[in-house]
Order: structure tokens, then C-alpha cells, then sequence
């Protein structure tokens, strides 16, 4: 980092610091500064000598403290943590807007350089034009868990960025810097006096809400400057080429839709999300159109509508008899106001109609858009005829970023995945095809079996599901989410809905089932050549990853699967879970998996005629296939990503990501980046095929010294129940989904999230990096140019380069030290010993190992940026987890009031979630 900006670092950070100081004096007391201050100073001690004696010492004397000054420490801290990760995102916001004012310093990570490496590679325009034509680049918002702040403290948060931002960037006078700074004050004040956890859990339409509010805020505006720099990128990379780019970069949405293990997600809650988001773009475009109307004041004499226009008006009057606008004189002003009139009545029938299956299909009222078309076409009318006129700036201006808008977001905004687990699917085919009298023993009968039933009823014509349904209630959930969708695409809007996705899809049949309930309800119509939905496969687990070549390839035999895949443009869109394949075979294994299963699935599909379009599951930790968004794209298979591609946002990522404009500007620009470049790979980049041969020993040995801990040590599970906060995760309200899958306790049923939090909490890390060492250790012993192979892969492989890197940050926010404190919660010192000193021996043999691979000294030395920010870090993250212990250790022996007990542990959660930035 430039020394300059470091001093400006350093200023935001002391400015935050100073009103947070302030604060906490006028409101806690000097006593409760000076406290926040010694223990900070004696954490720093710490780090300079570190030892599980000192660290004892310094838990024991936080552990004299009472209650209300350990509340006191903890919130200190983790505001102090909100602010600073603030004063980093600034620090990002103040490097991107140096680098576009000075053209010396050459683009890094942007379309425009993958544009000139593709145009150096001899792609010429008309081929890149039909690869942008074909391609789809889908981030998917999820409310999976893992962001621990409450949108109020978020929002309060986003505040104080935009007051950061005037003060740098506003031009203020003195006057108006210190009414900034006042603004400041009364921001970081109103953080401090928040309560930082939920006091109820959200519900689902709550998740809805809170990433609609960022959207709305946020992409609306972002999107149209990131279409706006590509147009201008492939005009300068391909000046004689008249280009015309496709709404290519679109966003979808799981949240009301993911019903996998989440009782409440139910059908009426699926419509309701559908509902919010529409009425939430429809509103944004009211918005927009009023404004627009106010810009278009052209008038005759000095334009003229076009016939097209005049005809279009004259069509609105006919419609709208009573809202006809008049001012003949100002035709574009007046097509706007027509234009609104629409929407208010869309919006309208979006706020008063109840989707309803059963019902018999009608056209809207009139003036209704039931899609994005018809509203394109309205916009597009002005557009033109402006251009008719001469007028290029103004078709060229905000009715340009408009028409991007609702080619990107529709009347939908984000297009809703629903998924369901699998086991859910064949319970109710088994009772529908028992009370249909078809097949009274469908659970029971043979894979093979169960597939000829289905192959043979979905080849037939016949009804199965009556219109009254006589099922259990999980059956007739089923039927009624798929009716649902029928409704809500039939009815409100076609661009809504698009994706059903099967979680632990280890069957063809799984797919089958799925078919079977759409054509029952309508979404698959292969007589009238419709089908409404993708029917997506989710494999997770190792053999499921392993054995989903022959999945689809037996699906692919079969003529009603194959003439669904036609009427979804021959593509099958697989996703591929990086959570539970971690949680199940360890970091290194999973991500070898899924790897192989995506060059194996592309393969089936070139020999099958059919695209392969694949939807990475990724989490925000490095345990469930974190890390930066366009070094995982470019780490994927050589021909795999081909311009399509879809991948979840999760938790804490979509405020790290999204949170500002600036910074989620630049990522989908990277994003962007990292699609077009490994699209069209570098020829110079050849895979070894050794490497491959290399991995599968790895992946094989750190499976096994991972499971080995994991699954087969008896004690393990008492040691991760004890030795970290899981069971009082539980109680943290951060999601409506439950941390179970079910009620029995075992590392199967724990699902992904609460797994590698705890993990994170206790600065083990273990599901980022556990099993690395213990292979490279053991490869290294049995090739004597090992190593310099390892050496090569990580400077010419993508995907080793990634995977190493990714596991060199999470070891660094490891702490042995710590986390040998948490053994110290474990009841029996005989497993406590045995199981941490397991963890801390591998730990330093994934130390080694990666610094070997990467010719380090230490870790991240190559990372300065990163380095110096954990370091920075650690002195306030590390009392916050002397407090949880204290906390944890007073919780579990009853010693004071439980609730206002647990209440600490939660608080120091969230702190320590936002001091490491990672939470699942």
C-alpha cells in the first residue's frame, strides 16, 4: 500500500477511533475507556511474546471482571471492529478511484484486460459476439447464515460510509466538514448504544427484505456503469465492430425459495418473496419514470414525434381514456406519464392478485406488463425516436441506463431457485403413484426399478394428481409448491421463477421425480413444447460428486429427459456443493471432487450434444469454498465456465461485496474479468497431466488423515462440542433456518454453516486447511522432486495457485494458541490433549507445507496488505476471545444468570465474526 494511503488509512482509523472513544467516555465512563485501553495493551504484549501460559494469565484476569464490564469490553471492541473494517473498505474505495484518475497505472482484473489478452489471442469480433450472445453470469443472493450483524446495525454502518465518503470526496468547506464529523459522532454514538444481537429470530420474508433493501440501493445503480464500461472496453478493443451486448450479467435469488430443512419456507411464502421483490422493482421504476419525464421536456416546434410514437400514443389514449395525457407538444414527456400509468396499474394487480392453480387463466387487466417485453418495447420507442430526431445525448443518457435495468432485473428483479432435498421428493411420488393405484411399493423397489416406473408415467398422458389433493401434508406441500409456480408464472410474471434444484441428487431418479410433479402442475408440457423450469441436480457429497457423470448419462438415454433438455435450449445446469463435501472429506479432497466432476460433466455433454452449465455453492469461508470470487473462477477446469456461470453470494460476502457502490462495482467487474479470461484460456497455460496423477494422491491421503480425526476418533465430537461455542451458536437469532438437520447429534447432521463457524470462533480454521499438511508431508517423503513439482504447480496451475492461497489466509487467522485455551473447556484433559494436540501437529505441517509450495519464509509475506491487516487485527480479536471463554466457562457451570450469560457469549460472537471477517 502506498504510503500515502496508508496515512489516509490511518486518519479514517483514528477519526473512527477518536468519536468511538468519545462515545464510550460520555456514555460508559472513563473507567470503562481506561479498561478497553489496559486490555488492549496487555493483548498486544501478548502477541509479542506469545504463549498458552501468558494467554492464561490474561484470560484468568479478565476472568475476575463481572458481567457488565465484560459486556462493556466486548461491545468496545466490536464497534471499534465495525468502524475499522469501514476505514478498509474506504482504504478500497480510495485505491480504485486512484487507479481510474491516473492512465499510468495500467488496469488490472477489468473487462477491458481480458478484452485485449482475448483480442491478442486472435478471437475475432463476430466469434466473441456469439460467445456474449450465449453467455450467463448469475450471482444468487442466499440468506444462508452467516452474517451476524442485524440490518440495523448494518444500515447504521452504511451511513457512516456515505458521510466518509463526502468528507473525502464532497469537496467540503470547513463548515461542512464539521457537520459532517457531528453527523459522525451522532452515527458511531447511536452504533454504540445498538444492541448488536437479535433479540428474534428473522423470519424469511425478513431475509427478503434485507437484501432487497441492498439491491435496491445498491445494484440498481451499479449495474448500468458496469454495462456501460464493457460497451466502452469492447469499443476500443474492437473499434470497427458495432456491438450490441446482451443483458448477460443477471442476479437470482434463493431466499423464499430454499425450502431444503427450512419448515417455513412453505408455498405462500414462496409466493409472498415473488411478491416483494416485484413490488420493490416496480416501485424503483415509478421512481424512474417520473424522472425521466421531467428530462424529456422536448417540444415541438423543435422535435416531432415519429409515426411510431404518434401511433403508440394514440394506442395508450384507446387504453387509458381517462389518464390521457395533455400535452401533445411534449410527446416523450407524454409517453412517460402513459408509461407510468402501466406500472401504477402493474403494481397494483401485483399488490391485490392471489396466484391460484386452479384457477382459469385470463389475460391481466388492460395496460398490465406481465413481463419485461412489453415495457422494453415502450422504452425503446422513446429511445429510437430521439435518435430519429438527432437527439443522441438524451437516448444516449438515463433512458440508456433505464432500458439496461429492466433488461437485467425484468419485473421480477431476481429470479427466485427453489430447492428441496431429495428424500422429500421420493416420499411424495411414493404416495401420489400408491393413491393412484400405479405402484404400491415405489420407496421399496430397486433404483432401477424405481426408474422404469417413472420412464413409463411420464410417457403417458394421463393425470395422476387430482385437483383436490387427498395426501399428508408433506405430500401436498409438495404438489402446491410446484402448483405455485405454475400460478406465478402462468399469471403474474414468466421471468420469476426458472430453476428447481434437488439437493442430494444421488440417483437419476431424483431428477425424475421432480419432472413427474412439474408436468403435473403444468411446467412441463412436452405435447405443447413447453417447459418451464431447469431441473437442476445439487451433488454435495463425495460420491454423489464422483459417480454424477453416470447420474446424467443414464438420464440422457431417456427420450422424455432428452426432449426436456431441448425445450430448455439443450442445456442441464448441474450445481455442485462445496459445503457438505468439505464437511464430509476435508478441504483438500472436496475441492479435488468437485473439480474432477465438472471436467467429467463437460465431457458427458460435448459426447451428449448438450451444454453444461454449472452453479458453484460457494460459502464465504474458506470451509465451504471461499475466498475471492474471480480467482475461483479462473482456478476452474479449462472449458467448464465457457461463458456460463452461476454462484451463490452468501451471508457476510453480499454486504462485504455489495455493501458499497464502489466495491461491488469493481467485483462484478472482476468477476466479469475472471469469466471472459478463462473462457478463452491462455494457450500458454498447458496442464501437465502429471499434476493430475499428483492430485488424486493428495486428495486420497488428506481425506484420510482428515476422517481419521473427524469421523473416526470417537472423542472427536466431544472435543468440538466442548472445545467451541457450537451449542451456543444455536441460539444466535443470524437466520430462520435451523443449525440441525434433525435432532440427533453427530457431525452428519450438523449442517455446514454452524460447523465451520465454530470453528472460526474457537481460531481453530481446521475445515479450511485440515489434511493438507499430512499429505503434502507424506507426497514429499515418497518424491524426491516433490517438491519442485508442487513448486511448479503453484506457479503455472490456476487451481493449485487458488487452493494453496486460499489455505495460506485461513492459517494465518488461525491461532494455535488460543485455541488451546478452548481445549481447556473440554471436561476430560485426556481428550483435550489428545485431539488438540492432533490439530495443533497438523496445523504446523500445513504451515510447512504451504510455505515450502510457495518459497516463503512465513506466511503471506508475499500479502503485506493482508498480513498487516490481521496483525493489526489480532490485539483486539484476541481479548474478545478471552472473553467468550470466561462467558463460555460461567455458562456451562451455572455460575449467574444464564440468560444474560448467554447473551455475552452471542455479543462476543459477532465480535469476534467481524474481527476475523469470516463467520460461515
Amino acid at each position: 500500500m502506498p504510503v500515502d494511503a496508508q496515512k489516509a488509512l490511518g486518519a479514517d482509523i483514528r477519526l473512527l477511533g477518536n468519536l468511538l472513544g468519545q462515545a464510550i467516555r460520555r456514555l460508559a465512563g472513563d473507567s470503562a475507556f481506561d479498561l478497553e485501553e489496559d486490555v488492549r495493551a496487555a493483548a498486544k504484549e501478548l502477541r509479542a511474546n506469545p504463549s498458552p501460559e501468558a494467554a492464561r494469565r490474561l484470560r484468568d484476569r479478565l476472568g475476575t471482571l463481572d458481567l457488565p464490564a465484560l459486556r462493556g469490553l466486548i461491545r468496545a471492541f466490536s464497534v471499534f471492529f465495525d468502524l475499522i473494517n469501514l476505514a478498509e473498505q474506504q482504504a478500497r474505495v480510495r485505491a480504485l478511484r486512484r487507479r481510474a484518475t491516473k492512465p499510468d497505472l495500467p488496469p488490472s482484473e477489468t473487462a477491458e484486460t481480458a478484452l485485449r489478452q482475448i483480442a491478442n489471442s486472435g478471437v475475432s469480433p463476430d466469434e466473441l459476439a456469439d460467445h456474449l450472445a450465449r453467455a450467463i453470469v448469475v450471482p444468487v443472493f442466499t440468506a444462508h447464515p452467516s452474517e451476524a450483524r442485524r440490518r440495523t446495525v448494518l444500515e447504521k454502518l452504511a451511513v457512516i460510509a456515505q458521510l466518509l465518503d463526502r468528507l473525502e470526496y464532497g469537496m467540503p468547506t470547513p463548515t461542512e466538514r464539521e457537520a459532517a464529523v457531528e453527523s459522525l459522532a451522532e452515527e458511531v454514538e447511536g452504533l454504540w448504544l445498538t444492541n448488536s444481537v437479535r433479540s428474534a429470530r428473522p423470519s424469511v420474508l425478513d431475509e427478503v427484505k434485507q437484501v432487497l433493501g441492498l439491491v435496491e440501493t445498491r445494484l440498481l445503480g451499479v449495474v448500468p456503469r458496469v454495462y456501460r464500461k464493457l460497451e466502452a472496453a469492447l469499443a476500443r478493443v474492437y473499434p470497427d465492430h458495432d456491438w450490441r451486448i446482451p443483458a448477460f450479467l443477471r442476479f437470482g435469488s434463493w431466499i423464499g425459495g430454499d425450502r431444503d430443512g427450512h419448515p417455513n419456507v412453505t408455498h405462500t411464502v414462496t409466493a409472498d418473496a415473488i411478491r416483494l421483490q416485484q413490488e420493490t422493482i416496480l416501485r424503483h421504476y415509478l421512481q424512474r419514470i417520473e424522472t425521466l419525464g421531467s428530462k424529456l421536456s422536448h417540444s415541438t416546434p423543435f422535435v416531432e414525434a415519429g409515426p411510431a410514437l404518434k401511433e403508440s400514443l394514440a394506442e395508450d389514449a384507446a387504453l387509458f381514456p381517462d389518464s390521457v395525457p395533455g400535452r401533445s407538444h411534449e410527446p416523450y414527456r407524454a409517453k412517460c406519464r402513459m408509461i407510468a400509468e402501466k406500472l401504477q396499474r402493474t403494481l397494483e394487480y401485483v399488490q391485490t392478485h392471489v396466484v391460484d392453480w386452479g384457477a382459469e387463466i385470463h389475460d391481466p387487466p388492460p395496460g398490465v406488463y406481465l413481463g419485461r417485453q412489453r415495457l422494453l418495447d415502450d422504452l425503446n420507442l422513446i429511445a429510437d425516436d430521439l435518435r430519429r430526431v438527432g437527439a443522441t445525448a438524451t437516448a444516449n443518457g438515463s433512458i440508456r441506463d433505464f432500458i439496461r435495468v429492466v433488461e437485467v432485473f425484468g419485473l421480477h428483479l431476481l429470479t427466485l431457485d427453489l430447492r428441496q432435498h431429495s428424500g422429500r421428493h421420493e416420499e411424495a411420488t411414493d404416495e401420489v403413484l400408491r393413491v393412484a393405484g400405479v405402484c404400491p411399493n415405489y420407496s421399496t423397489l430397486s433404483p432401477d426399478g424405481r426408474f422404469a416406473v417413472l420412464a413409463k408415467e411420464l410417457e403417458s398422458v394421463r393425470p395422476l394428481i387430482p385437483a383436490h389433493l387427498p395426501f399428508s401434508p408433506d405430500t401436498t406441500e409438495v404438489i402446491r409448491t410446484f402448483r405455485t409456480m405454475a400460478a406465478v408464472l402462468e399469471q403474474r410474471c414468466p421471468e420469476a421463477l426458472g430453476t428447481y434444484i434437488i439437493s442430494s441428487t444421488t440417483d437419476p431418479v431424483h431428477l425424475l421425480e421432480v419432472l413427474l410433479f412439474a408436468r403435473e402442475a403444468r411446467l412441463f408440457r412436452p405435447a405443447d413444447g413447453v417447459s418451464w423450469i431447469d431441473i437442476v441436480p445439487l451433488f454435495e457429497a463425495l460420491e454423489p460428486l464422483r459417480t454424477s457423470r453416470s447420474i446424467l448419462a443414464k438420464l440422457l438415454e431417456l427420450p422424455v429427459y432428452r426432449r426436456q433438455l431441448e425445450l430448455r435450449g439443450n442445456v442441464q445446469e448441474v450445481m455442485i456443493g462445496y459445503s457438505d463435501s468439505n464437511k464430509e472429506s476435508g478441504f483438500l479432497q472436496s475441492a479435488w471432487a468437485l473439480y474432477w466432476a465438472q471436467v467429467e460433466l463437460t465431457d458427458l455433454g460435448r459426447q451428449a450434444g448438450i451444454r453444461i452449465q454449472f452453479f458453484h455453492g460457494r460459502g464465504g469461508a474458506i470451509g465451504r469454498g471461499g475466498g475471492p470470487a474471480n480467482y475461483a473462477i479462473l482456478a476452474q477446469p479449462r472449458g467448464t465456465v465457457d461463458g456460463r456461470l452461476r454462484m451463490t453470494e452468501q451471508g457476510e460476502m453480499i454486504a462485504d461485496r455489495y455493501g458499497h457502490p464502489a466495491i461491488a462495482e469493481r467485483h462484478l467487474e472482476q468477476v466479469l474479468d475472471a469469466v471472459l479470461r478463462t473462457s478463452f484460456p491462455d494457450n500458454a497455460e498447458n496442464l501437465d497431466p502429471a499434476w493430475l496423477g499428483v492430485l488424486d494422491i493428495l486428495a486420497e491421503s488428506a481425506r484420510r488423515h482428515y476422517r481419521s480425526l473427524v469421523y473416526d476418533t470417537p472423542e472427536f465430537l466431544t472435543y468440538f462440542e466442548q472445545a467451541t461455542c457450537i451449542g451456543e451458536i444455536a441460539e444466535l437469532k443470524i437466520g430462520s433456518r435451523p443449525a440441525r438437520r434433525s435432532a440427533a447429534h453427530s457431525v452428519e447432521q450438523l449442517r455446514a454453516i454452524p460447523w465451520v463457524f465454530s470453528w472460526m470462533q474457537s481460531r481453530h480454521t481446521l475445515p479450511g486447511w485440515y489434511g493438507l499438511g499430512s499429505a503434502v508431508t507424506e507426497f514429499l517423503a515418497s518424491r524426491p522432486d516433490g517438491l519442485a513439482m508442487l513448486a511448479q504447480m503453484y506457479a503455472r496451475w490456476p487451481f493449485w495457485r487458488t487452493l494453496i492461497d486460499n489455505a495460506q489466509m485461513i492459517l494465518a487467522k488461525a491461532d494455535m494458541v488460543i485455541a488451546r485455551l478452548y481445549a481447556d473447556l473440554v471436561s476430560d484433559t485426556v481428550i483435550a490433549e489428545q485431539i488438540y494436540g492432533r490439530i495443533a501437529a497438523e496445523y504446523r505441517a500445513a504451515v510447512q507445507a504451504v510455505c515450502q509450495i510457495t518459497g516463503q519464509p512465513a506466511l503471506l509475506e508475499r500479502s503485506p496488505v493482508l498480513k498487516t491487516s490481521i496483525e493489526q487485527r489480532n490485539p483486539y480479536v484476541d481479548p474478545l476471545s478471552f472473553i467468550q471463554l470466561v462467558l463460555l466457562s460461567r455458562v456451562r457451570a451455572g455460575e449467574g444468570p444464564r440468560d444474560e450469560l448467554v447473551t455475552g457469549v452471542l455479543e462476543s460472537i459477532n465480535g469476534v465474526a467481524s474481527g476475523l471477517k469470516n463467520t460461515g
